[in-house]
């Protein structure tokens, strides 16, 4: 056995690397008396920047993750909307949560917007970062759930100019989600760095997630637009981008249960993402089914497939069908996310948490909406369950959100250190480490 095996062997095995860690143990004990002095001067409190405190702190390590917040809220809001047992209550509920979504997405576009102004150089690296940088695709979802809640609470009021402008939001909406989609996936592609299969995360689908809400928001719009030539041209257009984005979600899928299978679980800051596939299941599912609902209504009135009358009934069948299979997907994702979780127990939180709000959300819409269609008592029930326990995750995620933002400890991008150091910041470095030296 040559050297290489050797240390190969010693590398792998913890046993082998005790003993040779020994003596610089009792090294450093004989040493710790001469090295008290330096070790005090180099303990020394670093004086922190202007940038590490109060609200410019806050603005540049504002990053996209925080749009999570909208989106969990936003689906919440739809929630007490669907929910097939109608009640007074739940109406004004959605509207409270529709005003605080409303809130929070303005806020946070508006840090958003300051914190690239101010300090442009972060979008650089903030878009170089693999992980950071696919929070993007949480911009457009947050902003869809807002379209989505305006189409249910204001339009039945508000009328013809309420459906104008929720057909203006989506379009914006689709333009970025698209660019967010394609460029996310283009950077992946072609990266100089090789992404190593341990570091693919669920995070992944987000960006795709973003295409399959919008397609959704199509749907909806289709179905409110009083013209039938409008309402065709969206619900095609929707099923375009569902085509775009759900087949290449279910690659990653492919791609992250490889990773499972490979590396076992994600470490446990990151494994609350192991709920977000049902993002896409969940909304792809509800997409497909809700679109073939409003093609049986609109293909009839603009004549399209007129020799094929019952094109409509055709597309509605296959979106039920294809919706059927996805929930069931979504279902065994479900309980590897569950099992995951409890093997994972327990777990710090951070930003991260949110995953648990938006994609059981849009798995309870889903589910409700087969409550309607079919029609079943089973899924009404099933989906009301499972929106009241989104709802109840949501109080607890927003609480501890609340109490992290206030002290702080949210407030951190890890991609903010790769920034190049400004002169300033390096004349302050050399000024400590001067003092230091002067102490010493």
């Amino acid at each position: 056995m040559d050297d290489t095996e050797l240390e190969h062997i010693a590398s792998d095995n913890p046993a082998l690397e005790t003993p040779a860690a020994q003596p610089i143990l009792v090294r450093s004990r004989r040493s710790n008396r001469s090295t008290k002095t330096k070790t005090a001067s180099s303990d020394a409190p670093v004086k922190p920047t202007k940038y590490d405190v109060g609200w410019r702190r806050v603005v540049r390590n504002f990053s996209p993750s925080w749009f999570s917040v909208t989106m969990g809220t936003g689906i919440v809001s739809l929630l007490f909307v669907t929910i097939p047992f109608k009640a007074t209550p739940l109406y004004w509920l959605a509207v409270i949560f529709f005003c605080l979504n409303t809130i929070l997405f303005f806020s946070a576009l508006s840090i958003s917007v300051l914190r690239y102004t101010l300090y442009p150089e972060i979008w650089g690296v903030m878009i170089a970062d693999s992980t950071n940088s696919l929070f993007l695709g949480t911009i457009p979802m947050g902003f869809a759930t807002l379209v989505e809640a305006w189409i249910f609470l204001c339009i039945p009021y508000w009328g013809p100019w309420a459906i104008t402008l929720a057909w203006i939001c989506w379009m914006i909406d689709c333009v970025v989600a698209l660019a967010v989609t394609i460029s996310m996936t283009v950077l992946l592609i072609s990266a100089s760095e090789r992404q190593a299969l341990h570091r693919i995360t669920a995070a992944q689908l987000l960006p795709i997630a973003a295409t399959i809400v919008a397609s959704g928001t199509g749907a909806e719009i289709a179905k409110v637009l009083p013209n039938p030539e409008d309402a065709l041209g969206t619900l095609i257009a929707s099923y375009v981008l569902w085509g775009m984005s759900t087949p290449l979600a279910m690659a990653v899928l492919v791609m992250y249960y490889t990773r499972l299978a490979l590396h076992k679980l994600p470490p446990r800051e990151i494994v609350v993402s192991s709920f977000l596939p049902l993002g896409p299941l969940g909304m792809g599912g509800y997409t497909i089914m809700y679109l073939g609902s409003v093609s049986r209504m609109i293909f009839p009135q603009t004549h399209f497939f007129q020799d094929l009358a019952t094109a409509g009934d055709i597309f509605y069948i296959l979106g039920a069908f294809i919706a059927l299979m996805m929930w069931g997907f979504g279902l065994t994702w479900l309980c590897f996310a569950l099992a995951s979780i409890y093997k994972s127990r327990p777990f710090p939180f951070n930003m991260g948490w949110w995953g648990f709000t938006f994609p059981l959300g849009v798995f309870a819409v889903s589910t409700i909406e087969f409550g309607v269609q079919m029609p079943s008592l089973f899924f009404k029930v099933l989906g009301t369950i499972f929106g009241t326990a989104v709802i109840l995750l949501w109080c607890v995620v927003a609480t501890r959100t609340v109490r992290g933002a206030w002290d702080g400890r949210l407030f951190h991008a890890p991609c903010l250190a790769n920034l190049p150091k400004k002169e300033e910041d390096k004349g302050e470095e050399e000024r400590v480490e001067s003092e230091k030296g002067l102490q010493g």
